[in-house]
């Protein structure tokens, strides 16, 4: 009988600090998430886009391309901010409903403001930072994607993230002997998280052979690694793919 009220105790300790955190957060820990590609459904806390939270993103085009597709797809609107450069084509490939997708090149030095009131009617907005923003409008923010439900991709670092995704170890495929034709590139996405003891890690075909986003293969023929801006000196922020490459080293 003991043992019996004791882990009834636990359990309403449970209960109980749940509850304070739900109020403190303004949301539901169990909440429903808005689905995102199975490929990187592992690096995120409930395996999707928890409404209301903010996550931060490395400055890689193909890693949100890869997170809006899902979201859109299943009919959610999603807005970016401030990234002059992203390409449709490219947006389309990597599976984004354009019929869903609100651009918004250039918000100019009032982006944070810009980004806040787009929030108050998309479910999903992402934002490449102009500059530092002040920590009270930072927290009146976080105060808004609470009250809305509306999910926060930051590309760069954003206090209070629910998660932080990183990109890295690229290795291009489809490049034989000096030459050959590129079919994909395979990456490294690391996750961290306040709710994860440890950071999570998968590889990813960000694209693959076809545009699109894939699990990796356990092994892959690769090409030496491209530099970290390889998403815009590949084209993935201009629309195009390169037709030809030839090895590096």
């Amino acid at each position: 009988m003991t043992a019996v009220r004791d882990r009834a105790g636990v359990a309403g300790d449970v209960a109980s600090l749940r509850a304070q955190l739900e109020r403190v957060q303004g949301r539901r820990l169990d909440a429903p998430v808005l689905p995102v590609h199975p490929a990187l459904a592992s690096l995120l806390p409930g395996g999707g886009l928890r409404p209301g939270a903010a996550y931060s993103l490395s400055r890689s085009t193909s890693l949100l391309l890869g997170l809006l597709a899902q979201p859109s797809q299943s009919g959610s609107w999603c807005g970016v901010v401030g990234m002059p450069r992203l390409g449709a084509e490219a947006a389309e490939r990597l599976g984004v409903d354009l019929s869903r997708l609100v651009l918004i090149p250039e918000p100019g030095p009032r982006w944070l403001a810009v980004t806040a009131t787009v929030a108050e009617v998309l479910p999903v907005v992402a934002v490449r930072p102009a500059g530092r923003a002040p920590d009270g409008e930072i927290s009146r923010l976080a105060a808004r994607l609470r009250d809305r439900g509306a999910v926060l991709l930051v590309q760069g670092p954003w206090p209070q993230a629910e998660a932080v995704l990183e990109l890295d170890a690229p290795e291009w495929t489809g490049v034989g002997r000096g030459h050959g034709y590129l079919s994909g590139r395979t990456v490294t996405i690391t996750a961290s998280s306040r709710r994860w003891p440890r950071a999570r890690r998968a590889r990813v075909m960000l694209p693959d052979a076809t545009g699109a986003i894939a699990v990796a293969a356990e092994a892959v023929p690769t090409l030496a690694a491209v530099p970290d801006r390889a998403d815009e000196r590949w084209g993935i922020g201009r629309d195009v793919m390169p037709l030809e490459a030839r090895a590096v080293g």
